[in-house]
């Protein structure tokens, strides 16, 4: 049996008073769990945080754009490339070319051409009926395929030729976003994307109550005799010592990025790219929700990273049983030292021998967690050696 290549991501982050991810009535998130209420953070809002954490650390060509207005955004290229492009040409173009690669309908919304019928304005532009994940690569590619057709692009595109290259350009070489976390098209699922990496919800380690806030704001204009609030309201809060997880699949990132083709550098470049700014981007990210209001700007007080041959393995189990305080209060310390005590018996009964661990910590409270693996006294030599050792694997491997 071939030993795959699996990256284990956990964190342990406090949290002070904070809305992070919000529900549909305005409250924290929360989920129940050892039979406890904990706070809780989607997948969805970390993975999106992460992206977003992308744009400062990576290339945007290294990136995509997921829109519906994907039309206007290829328009836009295909203008780039061939500038005597009117504007409706160049919609009308990339309307055409995003049908024949996804096979997605992209036309005005109905609401959309009834509010300018309505209102005597302008036919709105083209879009697609959900959000549409393509890669800078992909759209550049696109972009010149479609002036390449440009004096009859209908006609252009009923050779199965031209139709094949449209599709293999939106299959081909993805950008590192859409390699990590995959790309769904309903219309076409031959050019799905299967997520290499997968996010846990965050989880507290230990019980949570939801508070409210209760606010005024006083108008700048009042004058004595006006002594009231402008306006008062409530806003839902928690705070947390919270748990995190994710799990990178390298082998399905190297299948979505494809081998390095440049001849002066090593054929795992790309994945040990995407595999360092995946754990950089996890790692520091952190969801915007209601940020302005608490400036709840904390980074993990720990993290350990594991490279396994087998499969992902998460070390939630560890705080089933809701973490109490300890005698001088706080969740951290004993949160600590019982994944210090659960790590070493999960990978006595499941762990492989050749795993590598390493470890980031901060302050005393993290102490016992130093027995896990190596430490590491930077986030970027956690990220430099991570990524070495995979680099190190996958050439092994050939």
């Amino acid at each position: 049996m071939t030993s795959r290549i699996i990256l284990d991501v956990h964190a342990l982050q406090s949290v002070p008073p904070s809305n992070l991810n919000r529900d549909d009535t305005g409250a924290p998130k929360t989920a129940v769990y050892g039979g406890a209420t904990r706070a809780r953070v989607s997948s969805q809002a970390w993975k999106r945080a992460t992206r977003r954490y992308f744009d400062t650390i990576l290339d945007p060509a290294e990136l995509g754009v997921r829109t519906k207005r994907v039309a206007e955004l290829l328009a836009e290229r295909i203008t780039e490339l061939a500038p005597h492009t009117g504007e409706a040409q160049a919609l009308a173009l990339a309307a055409e070319v995003l049908q024949t690669a996804t096979g997605s309908k992209i036309e005005p919304p109905k609401r959309k051409v009834e509010q300018a019928k309505k209102n005597g304005g302008d036919d709105p532009a083209p879009e697609s009926s959900y959000l549409m994940f393509l890669s800078a690569r992909q759209l550049g590619h696109l972009a010149a395929l479609a002036v390449e057709g440009a004096a009859d692009i209908k006609a252009f595109f009923k050779d199965k030729d031209a139709k094949a290259r449209a599709k293999k350009i939106a299959d081909g070489r993805h950008s590192v976003d859409i390699a990590l976390f995959g790309r769904m098209v309903a219309d076409s699922t031959d050019i799905n994307v299967d997520a290499a990496a997968q996010v846990a919800h965050a989880i507290g380690v230990h019980r949570s109550e939801t508070e409210s806030d209760y606010f005024t704001a006083v108008d700048d204009r009042n004058t004595d005799a006006e002594p009231g609030a402008g306006m008062i309201g409530t806003v839902d809060f928690n705070s947390a010592t919270l748990y995190r997880y994710a799990a990178l699949d390298v082998d399905l990132l190297e299948r979505n990025l494809g081998r390095g083709l440049d001849e002066n550098e090593s054929p795992a470049t790309p994945v040990r790219r995407a595999v360092e700014a995946f754990l950089e981007g996890f790692v520091s990210s952190l969801p915007t929700g209601k940020i302005n209001t608490f400036g709840n700007h904390t980074l993990p007080d720990a993290v350990l990273v594991t490279l396994r041959t087998s499969r992902p393995v998460s070390f939630v189990g560890a705080f089933e049983k809701p973490v109490t305080p300890d005698v001088d209060g706080g969740h951290l310390e004993p949160a600590c030292a019982r994944l210090a005590d659960y790590v070493p018996e999960i990978e006595r009964a499941y762990g492989d021998d050749s795993a590598q661990t390493w470890v980031l910590r901060v302050g005393p409270a993290t102490a016992k967690l130093s027995s896990l693996g190596q430490e590491t006294p930077r986030l970027s030599t956690l990220v430099t050696a991570v990524g070495a050792a995979v680099a190190a694997r996958l050439e092994q491997r050939g």
